[in-house]
């Protein structure tokens, strides 16, 4: 889905696409090592093959679909059983990734810390995938003392072929993960456990919920996943263009942040926090890591302030890891890096005032 605006001609793409097809055709690269994946419940250090895709990055879509509820009964995907109860769910976490964040957002926002336990891997993803370890910032598998999360996978299904991605959403009463997908655990998170806390914060309001799924989509595609369609390019004419339309919508949005202080004006919804987990890494990461650099965010006009809004929103601080962030990204990523040096800046002043706070009163 495209921005609703439909830009397809702006400056920056056409910049873009007139990068020489000569450098692409004449060094492609097969295939860039992301991640392992595990083959009828057996782990394999695979590559992942972009010759098929013309050098484009193709995200594969989460197994695990089911929902916790408050009453039990079946969510939109998957079958029920799970019900919202305390100290029956159990979260795998990577501090450094985005998708992974969302959930622990929403765990704090929610007030779901002492209902949810979680584990936290070890950032590095290398020959294992993701591994557990104890120590600056790492907590080890609290659940099986798994030393990596594959074997958390294989637990729920012995003959499971697919990626092994954070974050996981494990039942410890049936012993099953119940969600990989962490677009569906945050609207779990959302409304389901209400009944227990009685968190009256609702970030995926009824009225607003078209709009919202409208602009997740776009920004799901050309932002949150568009870093890595960009990053994990292996053809210059796929890097070009999503890299092209990556910026084409963070242009939209700035635009549309001078509006409102908020992506739906006063009202802080799933959308911005879907947001924030990419701009938060976009500076520190994906600028240099990822090539992503026609602009910063610290370049941008309503971005920045906006970042540091939702940064300095109650207890968000706390979920953001910058050493886990640029330990992963730069050296797990050899293809990308193959010296692993991990860069020494930039300086994120994410405490500043973020001067928002006027577009309310506007």
């Amino acid at each position: 889905m495209r921005c609703p605006n439909d830009v397809t001609h702006c400056s920056i793409f056409a910049a873009c696409k007139a990068l020489p097809s000569a450098i692409s055709s004449q060094h492609a690269i097969k295939g860039m090592k992301i991640m392992g994946m595990l083959v009828d419940g057996v782990w394999h250090d695979a590559w992942y093959d972009t010759k098929e895709s013309k050098g484009h990055f193709k995200r594969q879509p989460s197994q695990f679909r089911n929902w916790v509820t408050s009453d039990g009964g079946a969510g939109p995907s998957g079958s029920g059983g799970f019900k919202a109860e305390a100290g029956r769910y159990h979260l795998y976490v990577s501090l450094a990734c985005p998708w992974a964040h969302r959930t622990l957002i929403f765990r704090k926002l929610k007030k779901l810390e002492e209902l949810i336990s979680v584990s936290v891997v070890d950032p590095l993803m290398l020959e294992n995938g993701w591994e557990f370890k104890v120590g600056d910032g790492a907590t080890g598998d609290h659940l099986f003392g798994a030393s990596a999360l594959w074997q958390v996978y294989v637990r729920a299904d012995p003959h499971y072929s697919g990626r092994v991605t954070v974050p996981v959403l494990w039942d410890k009463k049936t012993g099953t993960i119940v969600n990989n997908e962490s677009a569906e655990i945050i609207r779990m998170f959302n409304g389901a456990f209400d009944g227990l806390t009685g968190s009256t914060a609702d970030f995926y309001p009824e009225d607003l919920r078209s709009e919202i799924d409208a602009l997740n989509a776009t920004v799901y595609d050309t932002v949150n996943n568009g870093v890595y369609k960009a990053g994990f390019a292996t053809t210059q004419e796929a890097y070009a263009e999503n890299v092209g339309t990556l910026f084409e919508t963070l242009d939209l949005l700035d635009e549309r942040l001078g509006k409102g202080r908020y992506l739906f004006g006063d009202r802080q919804t799933e959308a911005d926090w879907r947001l924030f987990t990419t701009l938060v890494r976009f500076d520190a990461v994906y600028v240099g890591h990822f090539k992503c650099n026609i602009r910063r965010i610290a370049d941008y006009r309503n971005l920045p302030g906006y970042l540091r809004d939702l940064y300095q929103t109650a207890g968000v601080a706390e979920t953001v890891n910058l050493h886990h962030i640029k330990q992963h990204y730069y050296r797990s990523h050899k293809t990308i890096n193959p010296t692993g040096i991990v860069p020494v800046g930039p300086a994120l002043d994410l405490d500043s005032p973020h001067g928002r706070a006027r577009l309310n009163a506007a």
